[in-house]
């Protein structure tokens, strides 16, 4: 092993362990909150942890490498489509029900 491949080893290391505390960080706040956000980044994290780390492991050929990069779109979708889900369900939450005025106050009874 050459010096060159041991540092890449070593920051392929520090990364995998970089997302694999990123995927734990959102885990803890998913299991406090149950926001599908939370849960979401975790997940992308770890996919993101697992393609690394396969990255790292073996010496993939060529074509092999697509496929792991492939699982990396796979994670940055996810965290995309989670905060496209977060936008969704907070403008749905923050519309007003039909037939309301949004500049509406509580209704006053005498």
């Amino acid at each position: 092993m050459t010096r060159g491949d041991l540092v890449q080893a070593l920051i392929s290391g520090a990364i995998v362990m970089g997302y694999g505390v990123c995927g734990l960080f959102f885990l803890r706040f998913w299991r406090t909150t149950h926001d599908r956000l939370f849960a979401a980044f975790s997940a992308a994290f770890w996919v993101l942890g697992v393609q690394r780390l396969a990255l790292a492991l073996i010496e993939p050929i060529e074509e092999w490498r697509t496929g792991l990069y492939t699982v990396r779109l796979l994670g940055f979708l996810l965290i995309l489509a989670a905060i496209i889900d977060k936008n969704r369900t907070r403008k749905d939450a923050s519309s007003p029900p039909s037939g309301a005025s949004a500049n509406q106050g509580p209704a006053l009874h005498p």
